[in-house]
This record gives structure tokens, sequence and C-alpha cells, in this order.
């Protein structure tokens, strides 16, 4: 069964930052677009920021513009979120997801177009 697996979550003060990572289990990530999804208590699922499979387009959510970063390591089959300037706000569980379809950049970041979902990891800033 093909599976991403994210790590690097934890708990953060504010202004603090995180990386996480998202690796994948018996798939190559290449010539696949990769999102970063969170979700709050309470509240629905987002996309925060993704990357096409080209890599000619990213997608970041207005609320995480300038302090998130989205990455990849082609060599490490590998995703990265660099998490910069947390705020209490962005505490959630963060999922990474890729499509195998290529994405226009209109549904780059639109959680259904996507096909393999990890299951989670857990990002808490507070002090």
């Amino acid at each position: 069964q093909l599976q991403l697996v994210e790590s690097g979550g934890g708990l953060v003060q504010p202004g603090g930052s995180l990386r996480l990572s998202c690796a994948p289990s018996g798939f190559t990530l290449d010539y696949k677009a990769i999102g970063w999804f969170r979700q709050a208590p309470g509240k629905e699922r987002e996309g925060v920021s993704c990357i096409s499979s080209s890599e000619g387009s990213t997608y970041y959510a207005d609320s995480v513009k300038g302090r998130f970063t989205i990455s990849r390591d082609h060599a490490k089959n590998t995703v990265y979120l660099q998490m910069t300037s947390l705020k209490p706000e962005d505490t959630a569980v963060y999922y990474c997801a890729a499509a195998e379809n290529e994405l226009r950049l209109f549904r780059l970041c639109v959680s259904e177009e996507y096909d393999y979902w990890g299951q989670g990891t857990q990002v808490t800033v507070s002090s």
C-alpha cells in the first residue's frame, strides 16, 4: 500500500520554527504534486502549501506567506515544509499528500485532487 509518512511535528513556542518532512513508502515523489494541509480542532482541513510536479508552481495560503517554505529533495525522495515565526493559530495536525496528476495552479492546493495521504503530525504552538 502506498503511504506517506510525516515527521518533525512537536511543541514550539510562538516565534519558533519547525521543519516537517514527508517521505513516501513504496513510491517516488518525483513527477507528483505534493501538498501540505492542516486541520485544527473544530475547523475544516485547509491547504497550507503545495508544489506542482514540475516544481514550476507553488502555492501558499495567505496566512503562511512569508513564513513557510515548501521544498523537495529529490535525492532523499522527501518534501519539506519549513515553518518559521510560528503563531498559536498554526496549531493543527499537518498532513502531506501526493497527487498522481499534474495539477493546474488553481487546483494545486485543493485536497480533493490528492490521491495519497499521510497520517499526520501534530504541531502545537504555545508558550
